[in-house]
C-alpha cells in the first residue's frame, strides 16, 4: 500500500467525518456486561458559535468518552441545547423589527424557536467538524415538550414536597430585561459615584441613592455611637419628600462609613431587606418594573432612576439640604446579561428554598477536579442569603404550569400527568376546590436553569422507560458556572432523589487570547475554532488542547501551539511511512507482544519494547486522572526522540538486511510500537489515528480495546543497556556530521570500552556507523601527541605589547612537545632577540592528537563509556 509522503489532514477528516457510522458510539441501555460511564454533557446556548471555550471544553470530554470506550465502558456522550432564555428573545426582536408584546405569545415562541433550530444546526456542524464521538441518540433540547415536561414535572414534585413556594419577597431585578433575576446572575464591578450628605432635621446623613428617598422608612444608627444616642427613637422628616420616619438602634450600622448615620429605604440594597424584615417596616415602593419612578416619588413620577436620582440632587442643593459631596469607589450589582445595575423589588415571584447543608453534604461525596473548586462552591453556598428565584417575566421559557381561581383566589398547581402545557393556552382540566373552572394563567415562565440543572437526571434516565441510572459519572463544566449549574444541578437533584448527581466533577477553565486576556470582541482577540480548523486540521486543534494546559486552569490560546501540532503529525506521519514500507504484509507470529520469543530480540528491540510499555503505563495513569497534557506530552516525546531519533536509525541496517530473523525481530518490535501508538493517539487525534490504523489493519480503532501494560517487558536494566546502545550511536552519527563525513561512510574501527554491554550487544551500532565495532574491557592506553601551538593574544598582547607579534612568531616555530612540556611544568620560556621571557601556561593552547598503538584515533567520553573511533 502507497503512503503519501505527506499527510493532509483536510483531505483526511472529511473523508472520515463523512463515513464514520455515528451508531457506534451509542449508550445501550440492556448492556450489563459492561460498566456504565455516562458523561452529564453540559448543553450550550444555541448562539449559532460554537466558541473556542465550548471547543476547549468538549475536547476533554471527548478524550474521556473516546478512551473509556477502549477501556471497556458503555459510555454515553448525549448532546444537549440549552435553548430557553433572554439573549434569544432580543435576538429575535432585532431580526424581526418587532417587541415581544408586538405579537402573540405563541407567534414569538414560534420566532425563538426557529432561531434556536438554525443556530443548532450551525453549531452542530461545528461539533462534527471537530470530530467529537457524540452519542446523538442521547440529543436532547430543552425547548422541545419532550424534555420540558421533565422540567414540569420536577416543578411539581419539588411543590408537592415544599421545596418550592410563592412569595412576595424582595428579589432581584433587571430594570433593563424586565424580569427578576436569581442573586448568582448577578456580576459586580467597581463604578465611581457622588457620597451624598443630606440634612435630616438635626441629623446628617450620607448616601449614594438620593432616588430613594421618596423610599425611605427607617434612618438608623449604632447603638454604641455616642454621637447619636439621644436621637433613638425620635423621628425625623426625610428631606423634600417630608414622611417622617423613626430612627433606630442596630449594632449593623458602620460608625466609620459617612456620617454613621444611614437610611433604610425598600429596597437599596440586601441590607435594607434584612432591617425591613426585622422591624416589620412598612414598603413604599419607588421604582417599578420598568426601572421608572412610581407614584411615591409624587412629581418625579415616570422618570428613570439616572434621571430622577440627577433631579433630586438639584432640588437637595437648591433647598439647602445637601452641604457636602465627595466621590466614592462602589461595588455595583449588574445583571449578568446586559450589565444594567440591578434593583431589588418586591414582587410576588417563585423560590426553590436552599439547603445549605445539603448542598455542603454533597460536594463532599463528589470527587472534585481539581479539588479547590469544591471550596469555591461552598463559599458561594455560604454568601447565598436567599432564596433561589425561579420565575422570570419573560416569554421563551418553559411555563410555570400554575392558575389562579378568579372566584376564591387558590393557586392550582397543575398534576403531573396533565403536562406538559402552557396554562396561557390550556384550562385546568378539572374545576377549583371551590367549584369555578373561571381561572387566570400564570404568566411567569422559568428561570433556565431550572431546565438545565435537571440534565444529570435527564442523561440517566428519570421519568423514561429506562431504569435511573444515577448517579452519572462525570460532569465536566467550566468554572464560571460552578454557582449555577453545578450549585443547582446538586440542588435539584439530591431534593427529588436523594442522590448525588455525580461521581466526578471536571472543572476546566476559561481560554484567553495569545495576550493573555479573556477573549471578547472589544479586545479583537477573539479566535473561533473553525478558523483553525481550517487553517491546521481538527486534530492540531484537539492536540492544542490537550496541551494547552491542566483543567481547572485558564488556557492560552496560542497559533504555535497549534502550528507544533501540525508538525507533530507530519512526524509521526514520516515514521508512520517509513515503518509501512517495512510492514505491509507482515504479521506477527502472536498477538501478544509477550509471546515474542525473547531470544529473536536485539538489546534494542528489548529496550523499545520497555519503553513502549512504559508509555503505555503513563499515558493510562495520566488519561486516568484526566491530566490530558501529562499524556500528550508522553506521547509525542516517545514518537520523536525515543521511535524516530533512535530506534529507527538503529535498526535501519536490520530492516534492510537480508538475514531473515534479525529482520523479522526488528519488524516485530516496529510493529508493536506504531500499533501502539495508533491506540495512545486516537483519543486526542481521532481522524489521524484512524488513517493510519485503516492503512495498517481491518476495522476502526475507535472500536479497538486500549494496549495493556505488559509489566514482563519492562526491564530497567535493559533500558540502560539500551541507552548506552543509543547514545554511543548517536554521538558517532554526531562525530561523522561535525567532521563532514556521510553518514553512511565506514569508520576503520569503533572500540567501545565497557563492562556494561559485550559483542553480542552491538549489532545495532555496527549497522548505524555502517563500521566494525567491538567491545573491549578495561580502559584504552591513550597517548596525547602535540601537534601544534595556538598563541593566545588575548593573554600575551596586553601584557607584552610591542613584543607580542615576535613573541607569537617564536612560539609557533617552536618545537610543540618542548613547549606542551613546559606548560605541564608550569612555566613557558621562550627566547625572543636574545631576551629570556616567562609566559603563563595560559598564554597558549596545544593541539594534541590521541595516540592509541602508534595509531591516530578519536576519543569520545559517551555518559561514562570510552569510545575510541580509528580513522
Amino acid at each position: 500500500m502507497t503512503v503519501p509522503k505527506e499527510y493532509i489532514p483536510h483531505e483526511v477528516e472529511p473523508k472520515w467525518q463523512s463515513s464514520w457510522d455515528m451508531s457506534k458510539y451509542h449508550f445501550d441501555w440492556e448492556d450489563q456486561s459492561r460498566p456504565q460511564y455516562i458523561i452529564d454533557t453540559p448543553p450550550p446556548y444555541p448562539t449559532g458559535n460554537f466558541h473556542i471555550g465550548n471547543a476547549l471544553n468538549w475536547c476533554y470530554i471527548d478524550f474521556i468518552a473516546r478512551y473509556k470506550r477502549m477501556r471497556g465502558y458503555n459510555v454515553m456522550f448525549p448532546q444537549g441545547w440549552d435553548c430557553h432564555g433572554l439573549p434569544t428573545e432580543v435576538k429575535v426582536e432585532e431580526l424581526h423589527g418587532i417587541t415581544k408584546n408586538e405579537v402573540s405569545r405563541a407567534e414569538f415562541r414560534k420566532m425563538c424557536k426557529d432561531l434556536t433550530s438554525q443556530n443548532i444546526e450551525k453549531m452542530r456542524e461545528t461539533m462534527m467538524r471537530l470530530g467529537f464521538s457524540i452519542d446523538w441518540n442521547n440529543e436532547f433540547v430543552t425547548m422541545e415538550p419532550e424534555y420540558f415536561v421533565k422540567t414540569q414535572k420536577s416543578f411539581v414534585q419539588m411543590y408537592d414536597i415544599n421545596r418550592i413556594y410563592q412569595s412576595d419577597y424582595p428579589v432581584n431585578w433587571c430594570p433593563r430585561c424586565e424580569t427578576a433575576i436569581a442573586l448568582a446572575e448577578v456580576e459586580y464591578d467597581s463604578r465611581d459615584t457622588s457620597l451624598n450628605y443630606l440634612y435630616f432635621d438635626d441629623l446628617e446623613i450620607a448616601t449614594t441613592r438620593p432616588e430613594l428617598l421618596p423610599a425611605c422608612v427607617a434612618v438608623a444608627v449604632n447603638p454604641e455611637d455616642e454621637r447619636y444616642r439621644e436621637h433613638i427613637n425620635d423621628e425625623v422628616e426625610v428631606p423634600i419628600f417630608g414622611q417622617k420616619v423613626p430612627v433606630l438602634a442596630d449594632e449593623d450600622v458602620d460608625t466609620s462609613f459617612g456620617t454613621g448615620v444611614v437610611m433604610i429605604c425598600t429596597f437599596g440594597d440586601k441590607q435594607d431587606v434584612r432591617w425591613c424584615v426585622k422591624y416589620d417596616l412598612p414598603v413604599r415602593k419607588a421604582i417599578n418594573k420598568n426601572g421608572r419612578m412610581t407614584d411615591v416619588a409624587g412629581k418625579y413620577s415616570g422618570m428613570t432612576i439616572s434621571e430622577c436620582k440627577d433631579a433630586i440632587t438639584q432640588e437637595l442643593s437648591d433647598k439647602g439640604h445637601l452641604y457636602q459631596q465627595e466621590t466614592l469607589e462602589q461595588n455595583v450589582g449588574l445583571c449578568w446579561r446586559c450589565k444594567t445595575p440591578i434593583e431589588i423589588l418586591s414582587e410576588p415571584q417563585w423560590f426553590v428554598s436552599v439547603n445549605d447543608d445539603e448542598i455542603h453534604n454533597t460536594a463532599d461525596e463528589v470527587n472534585w477536579h481539581p479539588e479547590y473548586m469544591k471550596t469555591r462552591l461552598k463559599n458561594w453556598t455560604d454568601v447565598m442569603e436567599w432564596d433561589w428565584c425561579i420565575s422570570r417575566q419573560r416569554v421563551f421559557a418553559t411555563p410555570i404550569p400554575v392558575w389562579y381561581c378568579n372566584k376564591c383566589g387558590e393557586t392550582m398547581v397543575a398534576k403531573e400527568e396533565w403536562l406538559p402545557l402552557d396554562p396561557t393556552q390550556t384550562e385546568p382540566p378539572e374545576p377549583c376546590n371551590c367549584g369555578s373552572k373561571d381561572f387566570e394563567p400564570e404568566n411567569d415562565v422559568l428561570d433556565t436553569w431550572m431546565d438545565s440543572s435537571l440534565t444529570a437526571l435527564h442523561v440517566s434516565g428519570w421519568l423514561s422507560e429506562h431504569e435511573l441510572r444515577l448517579p452519572t459519572q462525570i460532569r465536566p463544566q467550566g468554572h464560571d458556572i460552578l454557582r449555577t449549574w453545578a450549585f443547582y444541578t446538586i440542588l435539584r437533584t439530591k431534593a427529588i432523589k436523594g442522590i448525588k448527581p455525580w461521581e466526578f466533577i471536571l472543572v476546566n477553565g476559561m481560554v484567553l487570547g495569545e495576550d493573555g486576556h479573556k477573549m471578547s470582541k472589544s479586545q479583537g482577540n477573539i479566535i473561533s475554532p473553525d478558523e483553525v480548523v481550517g487553517q491546521y486540521g481538527a486534530d492540531a486543534f484537539r492536540q492544542w488542547g490537550a496541551v494547552g494546559g491542566t483543567p481547572g486552569s485558564d488556557v492560552m490560546f496560542r497559533w504555535k501551539d497549534v502550528v507544533s501540532a501540525s508538525r507533530f503529525m507530519q512526524k509521526v506521519w514520516s515514521i508512520y511511512r517509513f515503518s509501512m514500507t517495512h510492514l505491509e504484509g507482515f504479521v506477527p507470529d502472536s498477538s501478544d507482544m509477550a509471546q515474542i520469543p525473547q531470544e529473536n530480540l536485539s538489546l534494542v528491540d528489548k529496550w523499545l519494547l520497555s519503553k513502549l510499555n512504559k508509555l503505555i503505563e503513563s499515558v493510562t495513569t495520566s488519561m486516568d486522572k484526566l491530566l490530558f497534557d501529562e499524556a500528550y506530552k508522553s506521547i509525542r516525546t516517545f514518537a520523536w526522540e525515543v521511535l524516530a531519533d533512535n530506534y529507527l536509525e538503529l535498526v535501519k541496517s536490520r530492516l534492510y538486511g537480508n538475514d531473515p530473523e534479525p529482520r523479522k525481530a526488528a519488524q516485530t518490535t516496529l510493529y508493536y510500537a506504531i500499533d501502539t501508538l495508533i491506540h495512545v493517539l486516537a483519543p486526542i487525534a481521532p481522524f489521524f489515528a484512524e488513517e493510519m490504523y485503516s492503512r495498517f489493519k481491518e476495522g476502526s480503532v475507535h472500536e479497538q480495546s486500549w494496549p495493556e501494560v505488559n509489566k514482563l517487558l519492562i526491564n530497567n536494566d535493559v533500558e540502560s543497556k539500551g541507552e548506552v546502545i543509543k547514545d554511543i550511536a548517536s554521538n558517532i552519527r554526531r562525530y561523522k556530521s561535525d567532521n563532514g563525513m556521510a553518514l553512511n561512510a565506514p569508520l576503520e574501527k569503533v572500540e567501545i570500552y565497557s563492562d556494561v554491554i559485550g559483542n553480542n550487544d552491538i549489532e545495532e551500532i555496527k549497522g548505524a556507523t555502517n563500521s566494525e565495532v567491538e567491545v573491549l574491557s578495561g580502559h584504552p592506553q591513550i597517548d596525547y601527541k602535540p601537534l601544534e601551538i595556538k598563541p593566545n593574544m588575548g593573554t600575551i598582547g596586553p601584557k607584552f605589547r610591542d613584543k607580542a607579534g615576535s613573541i607569537v612568531k617564536t612560539l609557533k616555530s617552536e618545537d610543540p612537545e618542548i613547549i606542551a612540556k613546559q606548560a605541564d611544568e608550569g612555566k613557558i620560556v621562550v627566547s625572543v632577540d636574545g631576551e629570556n621571557i616567562e609566559l603563563e601556561p595560559d598564554s597558549v593552547e596545544i593541539e594534541k592528537e590521541a595516540m592509541s598503538s602508534g595509531r591516530a584515533v578519536d576519543v569520545m567520553d559517551v555518559d561514562g563509556t570510552v569510545v575510541v573511533v580509528i580513522r
